[in-house]
């Protein structure tokens, strides 16, 4: 059922995709006072470009100094670091080193730390070989030279945008999912947008669609300031044996188009090799090759040669909304009480909460004023990282349910409950970390389709409920 009614009763904002910009921006425009409205068209949130990256929170040390995306790099850094402990999000402190393997390549280092040091990043600093190979024994004897940025460290790539969807539920936000926008129409002073929910109204809208935000710039504003040109790429997972091989993030030095391949910590215990960059027309679906994976496997081994022994444990790949240019696309239409945030590519987890708050200026900026909520109601997500402790350390956890994972039939229930439960198995894996190990759900996933039954939108396996 839709939630159409007078105007008096609409959306101050509709936002227009629940990955972690549009969840981020739910947030602050929520603690700000204003009715927000998301709409997903998915089943569940992050299930777009935000469901694949690195997990890594940047400093903006490399960001162009001056530019938009450093300024959100540096807010979004600096309120996750502020709110972590609040809503439960983890850390896992790294730093990182950006090693320089070519005569080239040691050369571009300096102003590499020219470009940091004009960013504000104070703390890096230069590293010879003797040095790099005392940080991390493990690594390749042919690095020449690294520069060390000791901010740049690990998160959880999914509980930190559910943390901002939880904290945006909890004062007063709604989400909508299996709400795709299939048209829409302005009046002047409110937007009605129709979904299969039905028609929502909103005197408000920002499209945070990411893969499709220029679709949907085309579809309701009448045109697009920008294309999305899907830019795949893959990673490679190591085992959780490899954990004790590395604990730095290694960054290459960056190319004109990519910043590279990077092997890094994950917070799950597990070494991770990506991501590739290669682009593409299809916006939906993100496919592994064989040769693509041999050749990160073999490129983190060059890097690390011990992780030659190391069995995989997964694969996968992410699509990046990038456009044709580099910069964020984040664009104003005051006639139409619209806002675009597009373009946003792999620095989107950490500049996510900056952007948000940028997203709320610009919309000051059209007119709008709220009262901010005084005492924000403040959930917390459950621990998932693996330096922390986990539910399967406390008492009453039921029984393991992914015993590569460790995960509890108390976690698996607590993600089928509360006020945002997962309503498939990709929102479930994100929730819990369940069949994302070594078997990949070979073992666990007959257990799981009994536990969750038809509890599930998108039910594992036919039948009764459990």
């Amino acid at each position: 059922m839709g939630i159409s009614g007078p105007a008096e009763d609409a959306a101050d904002v509709a936002i227009i995709g629940a990955g972690v910009v549009g969840l981020a921006i739910a947030r602050r425009f929520v603690l700000e006072g204003a009715r927000v409205l998301l709409l997903e068209k998915e089943p569940d949130i992050l299930a777009g470009a935000s469901k694949g990256n690195s997990a890594i929170l940047h400093t903006g040390f490399d960001a162009p100094p001056g530019s938009l995306e450093h300024a959100c790099m540096q807010a979004g850094y600096a309120e996750y670091s502020e709110i972590r402990a609040a809503l439960n999000l983890p850390l896992l402190e790294t730093g990182a080193m950006l090693v320089a393997w070519t005569e080239a390549e040691e050369e571009a280092l300096a102003a590499i730390e020219a470009t940091a040091l004009a960013n504000g990043i104070t703390d890096v600093s230069r590293l010879r070989p003797e040095a790099v190979r005392a940080r991390e024994p493990n690594l390749s004897p042919h690095a020449r030279a690294a520069l060390l940025i000791p901010g740049e460290h690990i998160i959880d790539p999914w509980s930190a945008p559910l943390a901002y969807a939880l904290q945006a539920l909890a004062n007063g936000a709604r989400i909508l999912r299996n709400a795709k926008v299939t048209a829409g129409r302005f009046d002047g002073a409110c937007w009605r947008l129709s979904t299969p929910a039905g028609e929502v109204q909103a005197r408000n809208v920002i499209n945070c669609a990411g893969l499709y935000g220029d679709l949907v710039d085309a579809a309701l504003r009448g045109h697009s300031d920008f294309t999305i040109r899907p830019r795949k790429g893959e990673f490679v997972v190591f085992d959780k044996a490899a954990a004790s091989l590395l604990g730095t993030i290694i960054l290459p030095v960056p190319g004109e188009r990519t910043k590279g391949v990077v092997l890094a910590p994950t917070i799950f215990g597990n070494i991770l090799v990506g991501p590739t960059a290669e682009d593409q027309e299809d916006r939906a679906r993100a496919d592994t090759r064989t040769e693509t994976l041999r050749a990160l496997r073999a490129r983190a081994a060059e890097i690390l040669p011990a992780l030659a022994d190391i069995q995989v444990t997964a694969t996968y790949a992410g699509l990046r909304p990038a456009t044709e240019r580099k910069e964020y696309r984040i664009i104003t239409d005051p006639a139409r009480n619209w806002i675009t945030v597009g373009g946003i590519r792999s620095t989107g987890l950490t500049a996510a909460l900056g952007i948000a708050r940028h997203a709320y200026g610009l919309y000051e900026g059209l007119g709008h004023r709220h009262i901010p909520i005084p005492e924000p109601a403040t959930p917390r997500v459950p621990n998932l990282a693996e330096h922390l402790p986990r539910d399967w350390q406390n008492p009453g956890y039921g029984q393991i349910i992914c015993h590569c994972e460790l995960v509890t039939s108390r976690e698996i229930e607590a993600a089928l409950a509360g006020p945002l439960p997962a309503a498939d198995l990709g929102g479930l894996r994100r929730r819990t970390r369940a069949a994302m190990g070594r078997c990949q759900g070979f073992n666990c996933l007959a257990r799981l389709a009994a536990v969750t039954g038809r509890r599930l939108a998108v039910p594992l396996a036919p039948g009764p409920a459990a």
